[in-house]
C-alpha cells in the first residue's frame, strides 16, 4: 500500500501537446531497455540526437544468449551483438562505450561522465540495470570465482571451460542452472549449492522446480541443496555443514540487485528500484526509468513490482521512448520470461511472488504443461511447458485485464 502511494505521488504527463519536443536525449545503459529505446526513438521519426553511454566496450549484445546456446557452445560469437556497429552509425545513434555516468543534475539536465565530461540533455533515460550479488564470504573474490552478467564474463567462463574439470555454481537460481546446464554440454563436471530444498520453487513452485531439478540430474548435474557455502579456497567449496565439494572454478548466481546508485544521487523517488508512473517517468521532470531498476504500477496485479526480464526490459525501452516523445501510452504489458535447460524451455507471464494455490493442467514429467499460480481467487501467473498458444492466450488477456480470459487460456488446453 506505501508503495501504491508512492508511486501515484507521481505527477502525471499530460497527453501529447504544445511541449517542443527534448533534444538530446540520453540514454544511460546499453542493455535491452536502452537499445530499444534508441530504437524506437528513430521509429517514431525523432530526427534529434541520441546518444546511449554505458561502461562496457561492446556494442549491445543479447544478454540472455550469455547463459544458453552462447555458453553452451551453440551458438558463434557473431550473433551476439543485437546489431553491427554500422546500424547505430546509420540511424545516428551515438555510442558512448567503456565510459560511465557518475552524477545527475536533475536542475541543470546534465550528466557528469567518468573522463570528466559534463553533457546536457533534453530527456533523460535511466536503463541501468542490475549487477550480480556479492557473497560476503572467504574466498569470494579469489581468481577462480566468476559471476555471470556480461559479455566478457561469459567469455571468461567459456575459457575456462574448454579444459572441461569441475565446477561449483553457487546459487539454483535461473542463471545458475541455465549456466550449469551450458557447462554440463561442454563437458565440465557440475554441482549446484542452493540454500533451498528445490531449485526455482520460491517461483515456480515444488512441482515444477522438482522437474527443473530432475531435467539437471538426467545430465549429469549433482545437487547439494539445504546447504550455504561458508568458505572458498583454492580447489574447493566449504559448506556450511563442514563438507567439502572439489572444484577448479566457481561460478556464483545467487541474484542481482539494481543499480540505483545515480537515481538515489539524484534525489529521485527510490524503493528497491526506482519508482515510476504508468508512463514510465521518474519523479524529476524529463527523467524516465526502465528495464530492470523500474518499479512501475502493473494493472493486472494492481501492485508496484519490479521484474528482472529481457522482455519486458525491451517493451519498456520502446514504452519509455513513446512517453519521452509525449505519446501518452501507459505502460501495460504483462511480464514475460522465459528459461532454457537443455531442449526445454519454461515460459512465464505474469507476476506472483506468492500464491494461495498451485493448479496444473497437462503433465509436466512429458513436458506438456499450464501451471497457474492463484492468489486471492484470480490466477496471477501462468508457466507453461511447450504451450505457447496457451501462454499467448493468458498474456494477451492480462494486458486487457481480462482475468475471466485468463481462465479461459488455462483452461482450453487440448
Amino acid at each position: 500500500m506505501v508503495i501504491r502511494e508512492k508511486v501515484e505521488a507521481i505527477p502525471q504527463r499530460e497527453a501529447a501537446g504544445p511541449d517542443p519536443v527534448p533534444d538530446p536525449i540520453i540514454i544511460v545503459g546499453t542493455g535491452a531497455a536502452g537499445n530499444a529505446a534508441a530504437e524506437e526513438l528513430r521509429r517514431q521519426g525523432y530526427r534529434g540526437r541520441i546518444l546511449m553511454i554505458g561502461p562496457e566496450s561492446d556494442i549491445p549484445y543479447d544478454r540472455p544468449n550469455l547463459s544458453k546456446d552462447y555458453l553452451a557452445g551453440n551458438a558463434p560469437e557473431e550473433w551476439i551483438p543485437l546489431h553491427p556497429r554500422d546500424f547505430y552509425d546509420e540511424k545516428k545513434i551515438e555510442l558512448l562505450l567503456g565510459v560511465r555516468v557518475t552524477a545527475i543534475d536533475p536542475m541543470s539536465r546534465t550528466v557528469t561522465l567518468s573522463d570528466g565530461r559534463s553533457l546536457s540533455w533534453g530527456a533523460l533515460l535511466l536503463a541501468t540495470g542490475a549487477e550480480p550479488i556479492h557473497l560476503p564470504i572467504p574466498g569470494a573474490d579469489g581468481p577462480n570465482v566468476h559471476y555471470l552478467r556480461s559479455l566478457a564474463d561469459s567469455r571468461v567462463l567459456i575459457e575456462r571451460a574448454k579444459g572441461g574439470g569441475r565446477a561449483v555454481v553457487i546459487g539454483a537460481s535461473f542463471i545458475g542452472l541455465e549456466v550449469a546446464g551450458s557447462l554440463r554440454t561442454r563437458g565440465v563436471e557440475v554441482t549446484v549449492v542452493g540454500p533451498e530444498d528445490r531449485p526455482l520453487a520460491r517461483v515456480l513452485g515444488p512441482e515444477l522446480g522438482d522437474h527443473v531439478r530432475s531435467l539437471h540430474e538426467s545430465h549429469g548435474v549433482q545437487f547439494r541443496l539445504g546447504r550455504k557455502p561458508a568458505s572458498i579456497a583454492d580447489g574447493e567449496v566449504r559448506l556450511d555443514d563442514g563438507s567439502t565439494l572439489p572444484c577448479d572454478f566457481v561460478v556464483i548466481g545467487v541474484g542481482v540487485k539494481p543499480r540505483l546508485e545515480l537515481a538515489e544521487g539524484a534525489g529521485l523517488k527510490v524503493d528497491n528500484g526506482v519508482v515510476v508512473n504508468e508512463l514510465l517517468e521518474a519523479s524529476a521532470p524529463g527523467i524516465f526509468a526502465a528495464g530492470d531498476i523500474a518499479r512501475w504500477p502493473d494493472p493486472y496485479s494492481r501492485e508496484s513490482i519490479r521484474v528482472e526480464h529481457w522482455v519486458v526490459a525491451e517493451r519498456q525501452g520502446q514504452a519509455a521512448a513513446r512517453s519521452i516523445l509525449g505519446k501518452a501510452e501507459p505502460f501495460a504489458d504483462a511480464p514475460f520470461f522465459w528459461s532454457q535447460h537443455y531442449d526445454v524451455a519454461i515460459s512465464y507471464v505474469g507476476h506472483a511472488t506468492k500464491w494461495d494455490a498451485i493448479e496444473v493442467e497437462g503433465s509436466i514429467a512429458e513436458n506438456s504443461a499450464v501451471v497457474s499460480y492463484r492468489q486471492d481467487g484470480r490466477i496471477a501467473a501462468v508457466a507453461t511447458i511447450f504451450r505457447d498458444r496457451e501462454s499467448l492466450e493468458a498474456e494477451l488477456a492480462m494486458e486487457r485485464g481480462d482475468a475471466a480470459g485468463v481462465e479461459r487460456a488455462v483452461k482450453e488446453t487440448a
